[in-house]
């Protein structure tokens, strides 16, 4: 783990647990950023795993043109350099892909071969706005996909930048950024907002349970008024508790 990451494996680990809308909604207490801008997909992206359930770790970011055979002349050492690229930084590491072909898609830089590459690299997954194919194979090898669609081959998937921002549906990455992805989409939290992030979403899924879920549940042998009435105080009594969470350096 690098040492320059504020959460260990174990965080990571905690975080994993949580879908990531509820990662949103402790996020949201950390940030200084617009809560509605671009730190999650805009866009509809699709998650072709959901089984596997959600995926955490720090972006690696590549940009493809499977439509241009040009980049194979261009830099006939690409594989390697890249591959490198993604071998020296510390894990766990989701490949965040922008495919320069948008808005079609004219190849697949994702398949059975690509995913149990980067799976030895300690790659947990990949966000790509292309598309991938080999379905049940990069399945079976344990590499979570959310992608814009499958498609049959493979053209000319050739690495042309990497380690660089990216812009994927919707949503500015950057290396280093942490991702969380499951079937809703997508959140890049940078690091300045890693600090304080778990303990913002245990704080915040507490409060929700605690306040007007449980009161949205118990309900058994109360009027309308009698829920209204609950509902109303538990919402007031949650937004005046969450309104005392402390944001990194305030504690």
């Amino acid at each position: 783990m690098n040492s320059n990451h504020p959460l260990t494996h174990a965080d990571l680990l905690q975080l994993k647990r949580w879908n990531t809308p509820t990662i949103y909604n402790g996020w949201e207490q950390v940030t200084r950023r617009n809560p509605g801008g671009d730190a999650f997909n805009r866009e509809e992206t699709r998650d072709f795993m959901p089984q596997m359930g959600p995926m955490i770790g720090y972006a690696v970011t590549l940009v493809i043109a499977p439509g241009n055979p040009e980049h194979r002349s261009a830099n006939p050492n690409g594989w390697q350099e890249y591959r490198r690229y993604v071998a020296s930084v510390p894990g766990p590491k989701i490949v965040v892909v922008q495919d320069l072909d948008q808005p079609q898609v004219l190849g697949s830089f994702w398949g059975e071969v690509n995913g149990n590459i980067h799976r030895a690299l300690g790659c947990m997954g990949t966000i790509t706005d292309g598309a991938i194919r080999d379905l049940d194979e990069m399945t079976n090898a344990g590499f979570k996909a959310l992608a814009r669609r499958l498609c049959v081959g493979h053209a000319f998937a050739h690495p042309v930048r990497w380690n660089c921002d990216v812009q994927v549906f919707g949503c500015a990455v950057r290396p280093g950024d942490l991702i969380h992805a499951d079937q809703h989409g997508f959140l890049a939290v940078t690091p300045e907002e890693q600090p304080g992030l778990l303990d913002a979403v245990r704080f915040m899924d507490t409060n929700e349970c605690g306040t007007v879920i449980s009161a949205a549940r118990d309900t058994a042998g109360r009027s309308l008024d009698e829920i209204c009435e609950r509902l109303d105080r538990a919402a007031e009594f949650s937004g005046n508790v969450k309104a005392k969470f402390k944001r990194p350096g305030e504690w």
